[in-house]
């Protein structure tokens, strides 16, 4: 019986920090992990990761940024 590996993990963290004036600012942080699919290279899963990492990290900041501004 052949040992059977777990496949690879990638863990991807991305932030934006936005100067609110009067020394002040905000931090958003979004964090993502999955398991490298069978038909993925590493890189493959980094992108894919990346691109839907991204997607939230905008979403979050305009998100927030609607809030402060109203």
């Amino acid at each position: 019986m052949a040992d059977q590996q777990d496949p690879p993990r990638v863990t991807l963290h991305m932030g934006y920090t936005n100067n609110l004036g009067n020394f002040e600012s905000l931090r958003i942080d979004v964090g993502i992990e999955d398991s490298r699919r069978s038909n993925e290279t590493v890189d493959d899963t980094f992108a894919r990761l990346y691109e839907k990492l991204e997607g939230k990290l905008v979403e979050f900041v305009l998100e927030t940024r609607k809030k402060l501004n109203g």
